[in-house]
């Protein structure tokens, strides 16, 4: 979901000038908490960003990259990201990676800024769950417009899974949970948002991609 957000203008100029990891003679500003359900904005143009939920940060254990993943339609390779609720805190990451087949983007974090979460709201990650949903199992969601809700997964075709979680703009890339096990990512919805089936990409798919790049093989959430 596109939105002219003029008031970020200032705090994307303010870093970008800043320099990327380069030092301020002033006091640095709190880091910014970000773990899967945050919400953040990915910034299309200077006034316009895209508003989409993170669905999860970890490192990648070869390079020990601080980075995330979040729906592919969010954002393109290059495009800047800011934390949703903390927009005067700075630019945190920028997309590095995008995949169409699968609909992810991968987000590299400014670890002097960025604080990563465990925990967002009603939903803790503490690993995964690489099977693919299934009926009739219960997952979770949480994500940055309609917040904690849980559904019934319906089935798995490919790298999709379909469910009848509740979800509307805003809510691609949440985190989709079984328990405390990350299953999968928020896609999108058919016909009617929280009436409509979800779709989503599951877990397993998306690691065996970021183990397929160099800088993010060995991917473990924080």
């Amino acid at each position: 979901m596109a939105q002219r957000l003029t008031a970020l203008v200032a705090a994307l100029a303010t870093t970008v000038l800043a320099g990327w990891g380069a030092g301020a003679a002033e006091a640095a500003p709190a880091k910014i908490p970000l773990g899967g359900g945050s919400g953040i904005y990915v910034m299309k143009t200077k006034d316009m960003a895209s508003s989409c939920t993170l669905t999860t940060i970890g490192r990648a254990k070869k390079t020990n990259k601080l980075i995330g993943i979040t729906a592919g339609h969010c954002g393109v390779r290059g495009q800047y990201v800011l934390s949703e609720r903390y927009t005067d805190r700075g630019v945190a990451g920028v997309v590095t990676y995008t995949a169409d087949d699968l609909d992810i983007a991968v987000i590299e974090f400014n670890e002097k800024l960025v604080r990563p979460l465990r925990t967002v709201q009603g939903v803790t990650i503490n690993g995964f769950d690489t099977r693919p949903l299934s009926f009739p199992t219960i997952a979770c969601k949480q994500g940055r417009t309609t917040g904690n809700t849980c559904g019934i997964a319906w089935f798995s075709k490919g790298h999709e899974h379909y469910s009848q979680l509740c979800i509307v703009e805003g809510d691609s890339g949440s985190p989709v949970v079984v328990g405390d096990r990350l299953a999968g990512m928020v896609n999108a919805y058919y016909t009617f948002g929280c009436i409509g089936t979800e779709t989503g990409t599951n877990i397993g798919p998306i690691l065996k991609r970021l183990a397929a790049l160099p800088s993010y093989r060995g991917f473990t959430p924080i």
